[in-house]
Parts: structure tokens; sequence; C-alpha cells
């Protein structure tokens, strides 16, 4: 016999069921919808700060070595000039040569296997490193960290874990990563050092990579599903497309050129500020400065060409300042506040060049092969790393220090006459739009629709991806008038 009691309770079991469900398909629907006004949700968030801090953790490994591999190669059994050379660059060689096999690999296999298979791969090569007493040894080491070509494989994760109208911010948190893991490893790796020696940077180097491990296993979500992203990976079908285009082509020299110049320097620098009087252990005490003083210069340049328009003009006199400041250590080797100084002219420089040419390759590319455009970038840049090393490790055994930053300066300075062709950048930003809900005919007329809105420059449609990739004019576009047709088309 069913008391009032009891139909009173069942009915509230029934409601809050009801409640339940339709909590959870309101979920569904904001997670479907589209606003390109809208925050990041809660995992995007979690999915991309924890990938940037794997990348983080990754990279500052490979950075903190810098300021120091130098001076302790030269105490290894059978080191030379040209193998201390080597043995700072090597690394960047199966970076090119696997960083693409890795990202396709990926596809199949799964993004986070792929990930841990790289790291794993570093962390070896940190052991090895850190185990070695001969140049050999260091350099199998580096060339096991180098094979852990990860970085594509984690820029497709990114794309998995998150919306498409928020790629674009979740990309720039792990550009973000990147810069200041540079500023704090060349700045850590000379401290480590001097506590641990070498090897002691190699050692925490394992540790970092042992979390980056344990974070892709138990703090990275899964994705629901892997899928080709245009954005964020490389299309191998592409890539002569891209390589066909001179502006791609030009900051592709720029970036190779830069890392190139930045290998060779490291090469030489710490062991000429020894020599010039720098006290063993006390690097780190011109690093911090010299990078935080650039950094607070490059800023306002950053800002001028980004919000004021003058993109070609401040990159230009960004490389000239590379020229100045390689002519002006071929000029004060003896003297110590000289080199800091010109050290210093450098890494403003370099700093400014290192978030432009990014951008400028955003800008360039077509919004649908942004992707294979930065796997064509990023191959030149860690080509540039590993011939910076073996050049300067050569020029600096055969005809010593000045030669080497004479030939860096020469470098900057044919990049400086072929960019002054450079066409003035467009200056767009990318933004994706799922059309999944739309027939090919209602895609068409949504786009002839956002081609009629100030701000939208340019739209290429695929039907089979279902998405729709623009180059929109971020100070002329008006997001409400946008988002106001998604939700007419795609969010009805």
């Amino acid at each position: 016999m069913l008391t009032y009691a009891d139909a009173g309770k069942r009915c509230a079991r029934r409601a809050q069921h009801f409640l339940i469900i339709l909590v959870q398909k309101e979920k569904l629907v904001l997670t479907t919808m589209q606003d390109i006004t809208s925050s990041m949700t809660s995992s995007e968030k979690r999915a991309t700060w924890s990938l940037a801090s794997i990348y983080a953790l990754r990279m500052l490994g490979l950075f903190m070595i810098l300021p120091v591999l130098s001076l302790f190669a030269e105490q290894l059994e059978g080191s030379t000039p040209a193998l201390i050379g080597l043995a700072m660059s090597i690394y960047g060689l199966p970076q090119v040569l696997l960083q693409i096999p890795f990202g396709l690999l990926s596809d199949r296999f799964g993004r986070k296997k792929m990930i841990i298979i790289g790291l794993v791969l570093f962390l070896i090569g940190s052991v090895i490193a850190a185990l070695s007493t001969t140049i050999y040894g260091v350099l199998v080491g580096r060339a096991f960290q180098g094979a852990g070509a990860v970085s594509a494989v984690i820029m497709a994760l990114v794309a998995d874990l998150t919306q498409e109208v928020h790629r674009t911010k979740a990309m720039a948190i792990i550009g973000i990563s990147i810069g200041a893991s540079f500023g704090v490893g060349i700045i850590a790796g000379p401290v480590i050092s001097g506590f641990g020696g070498v090897q002691g940077v190699f050692g925490v180097t394992a540790v970092l990579t042992l979390l980056a491990i344990l974070a892709i296993i138990f703090v990275v979500p899964d994705p629901q599903k892997s899928k080709l992203h245009r954005d964020a990976e490389v299309v191998p079908e592409e890539m002569l497309h891209v390589l066909k285009n001179p502006d791609l082509l030009r900051l592709n020299y720029g970036i190779f050129t830069l890392h190139l110049i930045l290998m060779a320097i490291f090469v030489v620098v710490p062991s000429l500020m020894r020599k010039a009087g720098l006290v063993a252990g006390h690097e780190w005490m011109v690093y911090l400065p010299v990078f935080v003083i650039s950094m607070t210069f490059a800023v306002p340049f950053i800002i001028l060409a980004e919000k004021k328009r003058k993109m070609k003009q401040v990159f230009l006199g960004a490389i000239a300042v590379l020229v100045m400041a390689e002519l002006g250590l071929s000029a004060v080797q003896q003297n110590l506040a000289g080199i800091i100084g010109f050290l210093w002219l450098f890494f403003c420089g370099f700093n400014l060049l290192e978030a432009t040419l990014p951008s400028l390759i955003s800008k360039t590319a077509p919004a649908d092969l942004k992707g294979t455009a930065m796997g064509a970038y990023s191959s030149s840049q860690f080509m540039g790393l590993f011939m910076g090393g073996l050049v300067g490790g050569w020029f600096n055994g055969r005809f010593g220090v000045t030669a080497v930053f004479l030939f860096c300066a020469a470098a900057a300075f044919s990049w400086l006459l072929v960019s002054l062709w450079m066409k003035p950048p467009r200056y767009v930003a990318n933004l994706l739009i799922a059309l999944e809900q739309l027939s090919e005919q209602d895609a068409n007329e949504f786009a002839a629709e956002m081609l009629k809105l100030n701000g939208v420059e340019e739209i290429t449609l695929h039907y089979e991806e279902a998405l729709a990739y623009l180059k929109v004019d971020n100070q002329q576009l008006d997001k409400d008038q946008l988002q106001g047709l998604i939700a007419q088309y795609v969010n009805a």
C-alpha cells in the first residue's frame, strides 16, 4: 500500500532524476555551442595549461644546458672545439628528422602514447649524458634527447582537447610557456651547475622529464577522438605548397639564421666570459639581468609592431641590432663589461625576433595551412640550432673566437638583405568555426554572409572536416555581429 509520504518521496526522486537529465543536456548544449566571445571551459584550461607545462619542462631541460655545456665539455676526454659545438647542437638534427613522423604516428597510435615514447627517449638521453665521461657519450645522450621530438604531437593534442574558437588562445599559451622556459633555463642552468656540475643539470632534466611523463598520464585529459587539425598539424601533401611561398621561405630562413647565431654564441661566450674575469658559478648574475632588461626593452617594440602596425620596420630594426651585437662582440673579447653589454644588445634583438617570427608565420600562411607552415618553420629552427653548434665549433677551432662572431654578423646581415623585400604583413588573426550541423549549401551561404562583415578578410571551407578557416582583422571585426551569424546558422 502506497502512503502519501512514499508517494511524495517517489515524486521527489523522479523530479531529481529529471533535473539531472536536464542539467546533463544543458551541459551538452553548452559544450557544442560556439561562442567566439567566451572564455575557455575548465576542461580546456586544464588541458592547455598542463600541456604547456609539459612542453615547458621539456624545453627547460634543453635551455638549461646552453650556458654551461661548452664549459663542461672542455674537460671531457676526446673533446675538441668542433666536437663541443656538435655536442651542444646535435639534438637539433633528430628533431628535424623525427618531428613530422612523430606527428603522423600519433594520428594512428594515439597522441599521449607517442608523447610518452618521446619523453622516455628524452629521459634516456638525459641519463646517458649525466653519466658520460667522454665527449662521445654526451653526443649520444644529446642525440637521444633530440629523438624525443614530441612538439608537433603536443600541439595536435591541444587541438584535440580545445574547441575550434579557443584554439588560438591555447596555442598562444603554449608559446608563452616556451618563452618563459628559455628565460628560466639560461638563468637556472648556471645556478644548478654551480652545485652539481653539468651532470647535475642533466640530472635535474631527467627529473623534470619524469614529472612531465607523470603529468601526461595522470593530469592531461584523454581526447574523445583524434583527427587532423590543419591549423596545428603538418599535412604532408601540402608541404610543397608552403615551401613555394617566398614570404614563408624568408621567415624560415630567418628562424634558421636566428637560432644558428644563438647556438654559435653559446659555443664560445661562456668560456670567453670566464677568460675575461667572470668567476665560475656567477654566470647567472650575468644572464638574469641581461635577459630581464632585454625583455623590458623588447616589449614596447612588440606592442609597436602589433598595435601600431609597424611590424616590418620593427622586424628589420631587430635584425640590424643582431648585426651590431655580433660586430661588437668580435671587438671586445678581453673586456667583460663589453661582452655583457653586447650580449644584452643581442638579446634585445633576439627576444623581439623570437616573439614576432611566429606571429608573422601565422599572418602570412593560409589559414588552413598554418600547421604545415609551422612544421616547416619548426624544422628550420632546429636545423639552425644544429648548424649553429656545428659551424660555431668548427670556426672556433680553426680560426678562433673572432671568426665565430664575424660569421654570425655576416649571417645576420644576409638575413637583413633577404628581409628587405618582404611584403608588409596583413594584420590578421586566425579563427576556426565548426560547421558540423550544416549542409554544404548552408555552409557556402554562411561563408558568403561572413565575408560581408567588416574585418573578415578570408574564408576557406573544408567540408570533409566540417570547418571554416577564417583570417580576421580583430581591430575591425564586430564579434557580436559574427556571433549573431554563428547563432543563426551553426547554433540554430
